[in-house]
């Protein structure tokens, strides 16, 4: 028996128990993509696509739906999600983008100017860090940054200018969108440094041997041919900021409201949002509702099909930078 375990499969064999075993993943991301698309339906025919769009109070929009029987009029499938779509690529948006500057900033440091030891220490310390739970994350936040927030940073006159449409109370867009950043850029960090591990070496000295100093060569050559890994950092990062759900729950404030810019710009960092994965967590409960069950649904097709077109996106934008990948 212990023979037939060690003995080398042939080719043959081998090729096609990976071809079924991706098969069978292709078949179960069909499937959940058709079971969340059949359930999200009766929002998407009732509403077509203007349910992105603004209109009315989500949240009475969302009680209607609870209080709703078993068999519900086509009225109480009438959504418009557009607070959870603005809040979604608000926080992603502001998160990936501060986390991208800080990842590119961080791994040129590590690679090419750390010290050997220290570089040792951190790269593992940043996969430490991806790997930490979200919920850690949403903790802090809630016992630490939010009510240092609201009690040190949120003054009584900013309170006062918009409490007639919300209560500020330090839980809010800002709180999210760093403590977002925090959980996104480790992942960043450690892809973009291993690919400028992987860029060869002697790409950047050359440049230095034509008179650029290390750091204009690291930024001439090294990064121009790490592109692609940038690309796919920033790519990973989008995703995992779209989806996440427990950590916003606990620090954005829960409440279905649009941060008006026109409100000053402090103001508008502490103003709270809801996303749509957090909606989810938010309304999870309410299942027993049919709209509301379609409704939750449709925020997943949503949340599904952004990270299908950020994969799309991101092989479209790697394509032309392909002749300035590297490999290990």
């Amino acid at each position: 028996m212990l023979d037939r375990l060690r003995t080398p499969w042939p080719d043959h064999r081998a090729e096609r128990t990976l071809g079924a075993v991706s098969l069978l993943v292709g078949v179960c991301v069909i499937t959940m993509l058709v079971f969340v698309g059949v359930r999200a339906w009766p929002i998407f025919a009732h509403n077509g696509l203007s349910w992105l769009g603004p209109g009315g109070s989500l949240e009475t929009q969302i009680a209607n739906m609870q209080a709703t029987s078993v068999n519900p009029p086509a009225a109480a499938f009438h959504l418009r999600a557009w607070p959870l779509v603005y809040g979604t690529l608000l926080t992603t948006a502001i998160a990936v983008l501060l986390g991208m500057a800080i990842a590119v900033l961080s791994s040129i440091f590590i690679v090419e100017l750390a010290p050997a030891r220290l570089r040792k220490v951190a790269i593992p310390v940043i996969r430490l860090l991806a790997s930490v739970p979200s919920v850690i994350y949403g903790l802090i936040g809630i016992l630490v940054l939010v009510p240092f927030v609201g009690n040190h940073l949120v003054t009584a006159s900013q309170k006062v200018s918009v409490q007639n449409s919300v209560e500020l109370t330090g839980a809010g867009l800002g709180v999210t969108a760093v403590i977002l950043t925090v959980m996104i850029t480790p992942i960043m960090i450690a892809l973009i440094c291993e690919a400028l591990i992987a860029a060869p070496s002697t790409w950047r000295e050359g440049a230095v041997a034509l008179g650029l100093n290390p750091l204009r060569a690291v930024r001439a050559v090294t990064l121009r041919a790490v592109r692609p890994a940038i690309v796919a950092a920033a790519v990973l990062a989008s995703a995992r900021a779209l989806g996440e759900a427990v950590m916003i729950q606990m620090v954005s404030g829960g409440r279905s409201f649009t941060p008006n810019f026109s409100h000053g710009v402090p103001t508008f960092f502490y103003e709270p949002l809801r996303t749509l994965a957090s909606a989810i967590v938010d309304y999870h409960e309410g299942v027993g509702a049919p709209a509301l069950k379609a409704t939750l649904y449709a925020f997943g097709a949503l949340l599904l099909f952004s990270a299908f077109a950020l994969s799309i996106a991101g092989y479209l934008i790697k394509l032309p930078l392909r002749k300035y990948q590297t490999r290990g």
